[in-house]
């Protein structure tokens, strides 16, 4: 930790979701808590990473510094 003003920017943790909160209609809870708090959150299956969910406005700010997530 640095001291003086000289205060580094903590990077915050994902968040996470199991795929059965999908299956058992959270979904619309999900989304809209992702897209209020310009979220993003990892999706899992069995304990394991299935698949990313970003709000749009996040999305839109990578596409504006030339990320497209489907090049990679």
């Amino acid at each position: 930790m640095t001291y003086g003003g000289d205060m580094q920017k903590q990077k915050k943790t994902m968040c996470f979701h199991n795929i059965t909160s999908f299956l058992r209609g959270q979904a619309s809870r999900i989304f809209t808590s992702i897209s209020e708090k310009d979220d993003a959150a990892l999706v899992l299956k069995n304990g394991k990473p299935i698949a990313v969910v970003i709000s749009f406005q996040r999305y839109e700010r990578l596409l504006e510094s030339g990320v497209n997530v489907l090049d990679y």
